[in-house]
């Protein structure tokens, strides 16, 4: 194939253009169909702890509610405020939907499944992540209406707050793996948890770092219980007050996709990737994609489950828990964890 792409027209930069395109789809065609799915087992989950059915008319147990909510959307006409910007009005939900998808990019689903396997993956997703706020904010200005524009202030808010914390949660991972290569950090955890197992924790000197990274992911994405930025009680619909049609819909598909790579980044960093639960042979024998997937649900199922129970924040509880609890406690615990690797380098534990 090689060769003859290199004697044809095409030559090897076409080749490696054509051959990456199709990586790429095969990560966005399924991500978008597992969006889709993921909405219907979120109203399921919903409809589950209020006692309720959940779709379950259109398609055999309500599968197919995702996909015909978006026909209706799809159908409906698309409505812009005449006082709005209408440039950055109609790029704010291409923006949220686009991030939403490209830091997947980094995240690996097996071993040497991932599209770019770049040595600063962790500073990819990191930077990646921190964009997702910034379809808000220019919806929100964007709309010249006072409710999206007061979304977007608290949008703004929330990313300071949490980005914080969050990046002193990362540096605990980068000190612990020594490496920002996310297989490399995976890699990492094998047979780290009490020198034993390879599961259900990245490592217990870690594992408030993933409680802190988990409740952080929700306030990222604007989750229940801190889903200010939409708090209908007071602000209408938030920062999409004034969309319709498919802008709307590709909010709704942003937050989500947002949502499943916060789950995949909650499970690389801190419990195991593609790893099996636990160090026993007749486990790897199922995919690692399996395992992989099997972990993302189970932290989207807690995303629901928060969202179903939990009431939302006041905006003095998100800014005290971000700033007087997150941010001394994981700055406290990068100083532990460093203090714990230099004395093992030195040899004193050992």
């Amino acid at each position: 194939m090689t060769a003859y792409l290199q004697g044809s027209w095409l030559g090897y930069g076409a080749g490696w253009i054509l051959a990456t395109l199709i990586l790429v789809l095969m990560i966005a065609l399924p991500l978008m169909l597992a969006v889709a799915m993921i909405i219907y087992a979120d109203r399921k989950i919903w409809a589950a702890m209020a006692l309720r059915r959940g779709p379950n008319v259109v398609g055999p147990f309500g599968l197919l509610q995702s996909f015909a909510d978006g026909l209706k959307v799809y159908l409906k006409e698309t409505i812009i405020p005449s006082s709005a910007n209408r440039g950055l009005f109609l790029i704010a939900p291409i923006l949220t939907f686009t991030v939403a998808l490209v830091g997947w990019a980094v995240v690996p689903f097996g071993p040497g499944m991932v599209l770019a396997d770049i040595n600063v993956g962790m500073l990819y997703l990191l930077a990646i992540s921190s964009l997702g706020v910034y379809g808000v904010i220019i919806a929100g200005w964007a709309s010249n209406s006072k409710y999206p524009f007061y979304s977007a202030l608290r949008a703004a808010a929330q990313m300071v707050s949490y980005e914080v914390s969050v990046g002193f949660v990362l540096i605990t991972v980068i000190l612990w793996a020594d490496s920002f290569n996310l297989s490399d950090i995976i890699a990492a955890q094998k047979g780290h948890v009490l020198g034993v197992l390879n599961g259900f924790g990245f490592n217990p000197l870690l594992f408030p770092m993933s409680v802190i990274f988990l409740i952080s992911a929700m306030a990222e994405t604007a989750r229940a219980p801190f889903d200010l930025t939409e708090a209908e009680s007071e602000l209408v619909a938030g920062y999409q007050t004034e969309y319709s049609s498919m802008s709307f819909a590709l909010f709704w598909l942003g937050e989500y996709g947002n949502v499943l790579l916060m789950c995949g980044m909650t499970a690389v960093l801190f419990w195991g990737g593609w790893l099996p639960p636990v160090e026993w042979a007749p486990l790897y024998y199922v995919p690692g994609i399996v395992w992989f997937f099997i972990k993302i649900f189970i932290f989207f199922f807690i995303f629901s489950w928060v969202k179903a129970t939990v009431p939302r924040f006041r905006y003095d509880q998100l800014m005290r828990l971000g700033w007087k609890i997150f941010l001394p406690f994981s700055l406290i615990w990068v100083f532990l964890v460093s203090g714990y690797l230099e004395i093992v380098r030195f040899g004193v534990l050992k």
